[in-house]
């Protein structure tokens, strides 16, 4: 330790960091803390501070969109999280095998995350699309009674969504997983086939529990893009056909940003909020508990 750093004594890496936190604090916390206020506010095409305490949740849970975009959320969630941790973990216990090719491999499965949500939501648009992909690629071939319409099928069209957001973060899901694999020891591996247990029980029953933390970091990072998903849903739907694709977070912005229903849409942000807080808050509390 020099004479200057013991001389500067701790204010020196205090007085660093601070600027940083400061703009965290005001832009982060901050501008959550205001939006939950407009949340609770008159404000309509400006901002108005006038107090009308939970009228905007009430007007925002009896809104017949809201509730469908709520419904949405849960569907294209639990769907969206497990699809991608399924094919993601599948992936990666497939590639742990050191298959021939693995890096073309590991390089075509992580190649959808490289792109963006509005790449991915406009390719799928016109795969999907009746008109253009694969119904009609079908009916070229020959195929002339094959169907494929969920995209212009109310009642279809969020799973449409669901596909595309599957195929761009399986990837992602199984290089974390892949990257957690390489770190089992392999000698664990042969002990329990020595004495006499099939390789798929040993991931089964072995391996994959110990991948616990691996585990629940993914289903959190996994479960942030299923609540905030904007783009993705924007690019592939725009929210349709008429609302039946709506989330939240486009719900926000359609209220928000083009009905001039700010307080409506604060209101709709707090609520994806605390949907994420719920499932942050209890990880970290867990985490803690076990440090201490």
């Amino acid at each position: 330790m020099t004479a200057t750093t013991r001389s500067s004594g701790p204010w020196l890496p205090r007085l660093v960091v601070a600027p940083s936190f400061l703009l965290s604090l005001l832009f982060i916390y901050g501008l959550m803390a205001w939006n939950g206020y407009l949340s609770m506010s008159a404000s309509r095409i400006l901002p108005n501070y006038d107090f009308v305490g939970l009228a905007q949740y009430q007007a925002l849970f009896d809104n017949e969109r809201f509730r469908v975009a709520m419904v949405n959320l849960a569907i294209f969630g639990l769907l969206f999280i497990g699809g991608a941790m399924g094919v993601g973990v599948v992936l990666a216990v497939l590639l742990d095998q050191k298959v021939r090719g693995e890096g073309l491999l590991r390089t075509i499965y992580l190649y959808p995350m490289a792109i963006s949500f509005i790449v991915t939501g406009t390719a799928w648009k016109w795969m999907l699309n009746p008109g253009l992909g694969l119904e009609h690629l079908m009916h070229q071939w020959g195929f002339e009674n094959f169907s494929f319409d969920w995209l212009i099928n109310p009642d279809m069209a969020i799973y449409c969504v669901v596909i595309a957001g599957v195929w761009q973060s399986a990837g992602f899901v199984m290089a974390l997983f892949l990257a957690a694999l390489r770190g089992i020891d392999d000698s664990i591996i042969k002990a329990a086939q020595v004495d006499g247990a099939s390789l798929p029980r040993i991931y089964w029953s072995i391996i994959l529990p110990s991948l616990r933390p691996v585990f629940f970091s993914t289903l959190l990072v996994v479960s942030h893009l299923a609540i905030k998903s904007f783009d993705l849903v924007m690019a592939l739907t725009a929210g349709g056909p008429g609302f039946a694709t709506d989330l939240p977070a486009t719900f926000m912005y359609a209220h928000a940003f083009t009905r001039g229903q700010i307080g409506l849409g604060a209101a709709s942000a707090t609520v994806m909020l605390a949907t994420v807080a719920a499932i942050v808050v209890p990880y970290l509390y867990s985490e803690l508990r076990a440090k201490r």
